[in-house]
């Protein structure tokens, strides 16, 4: 068996196993990297709840907290900010509210964790003790997919016809993207 013949049948099983073994990451960091890109100013990873209700006007502090303290919709109360003019900050477990002592309206915004996508998040901004190494092999393992798949594919659809082409747009589309921004 030629040198050549050996190696091309190596990169083949080692590029097929390690794709294979990679499915699960790419999926993540696909999915996390697709909501990261469209935030539009709001962490994917949580669920924000805007709204106001009306209170009673001037309540001093204590009066403040007994009130919000009867409202279902609200978390527990950590702590409350009374402002020297008429608005008072309102801190909640997961939110943060303000209330107007003189319309008596207080808004609010609470925000909901959505498990998955904090977890995956995690692991995309590379936030879990330990996963630098994984996130690493990650990385490595990709340039090795991308080097080896450009010489398992042999002939017409092979690198050195059809894959050269390929690869050059493919180099030039950051390239010119990062010109003309």
């Amino acid at each position: 068996m030629k040198w050549s013949t050996k190696l091309s049948k190596w990169l083949r099983i080692l590029h097929r196993d390690l794709g294979y073994l990679l499915v699960g990451i790419t999926i993540i960091y696909g999915v996390s990297g697709y909501l990261l890109n469209h935030m539009d100013g709001k962490d994917p990873a949580y669920e924000t709840t805007e709204a106001t209700i009306h209170l009673s006007q001037h309540l001093n502090q204590e009066a403040l907290y007994t009130e919000l303290s009867t409202q279902d919709a609200l978390p527990d109360i950590k702590r409350i900010l009374m402002g020297k003019d008429e608005f008072s900050r309102v801190m909640f477990n997961g939110g943060i509210g303000v209330y107007n002592s003189q319309t008596g309206e207080f808004s609010y915004e609470l925000h909901r964790k959505k498990p998955l996508i904090y977890a995956i998040n995690k692991l995309h901004y590379n936030k879990v003790k330990g996963w630098t190494i994984m996130g690493d092999v990650f990385a490595f393992s990709l340039i090795f997919l991308a080097l080896s798949g450009m010489l398992l594919v042999k002939g017409k659809n092979g690198f050195k016809r059809r894959g050269v082409w390929l690869v050059m747009v493919g180099l030039a589309m950051p390239i010119i993207y990062l010109i003309i921004t």
